[in-house]
């Protein structure tokens, strides 16, 4: 039996009004969930790239692709498996200055979770942390317990370990 696991697609296009609202009706048509969307310029100029999350059966994404191939004005899209990519999550932390100015407990967290300060004022700090998935949780669930104030998180953002066969087709283009 085909069993549900994480994916990571990937999907290159050039600049088009309209794509994501495309992308995102295509699972909505078929009840199916997209954990994080990231969209950012490609290592091309004048390409993007969407990077979704999303936890389905390999029939299922191989489908969706095929789909999304067909029916949204894409140059290529791919899945991989958590094995073919490394990744990674961003997020910030908004909380009291207090905490950091009164409590060793706090830099010992910072430190442990090798996140880092990136602003500082009388009345709160910035936190900020990039990791796995779990890491940035684990994080939370800490620090939650010292009240967030406020909390934002990236989707997955992720590279492929090998060379996509896509990147000869984006190096024509750029031409």
């Amino acid at each position: 039996m085909d069993t549900k696991q994480t994916y990571t697609i990937s999907i290159y296009t050039e600049n088009n009004i309209g794509l994501l609202n495309r992308i995102s009706a295509i699972f909505q048509r078929r009840h199916l969930n997209v954990e994080s969307v990231n969209v950012s310029k490609s290592e091309i100029k004048s390409v993007s790239r969407f990077t979704l999350l999303v936890k389905l059966t390999e029939d299922e994404v191989k489908k969706i692709i095929g789909q999304i191939e067909k029916q949204v004005e894409v140059i290529k899209a791919f899945y991989h498996t958590d094995d073919e990519t490394i990744y990674q999550e961003s997020c910030l932390f908004k909380l009291s200055t207090d905490l950091l100015t009164d409590n060793d407990e706090i830099q010992k967290i910072i430190n442990g979770s090798k996140s880092r300060v990136i602003n500082i004022n009388k009345d709160f700090f910035v936190l900020e942390k990039s990791g796995s998935k779990e890491e940035v949780e684990e994080l939370y669930h800490i620090l939650d317990k010292h009240g967030i104030m406020q909390f934002v998180r990236s989707g997955r953002i992720a590279i492929t370990k090998k060379e996509m066969p896509v990147s000869e087709m984006l190096k024509a283009l750029e031409k």
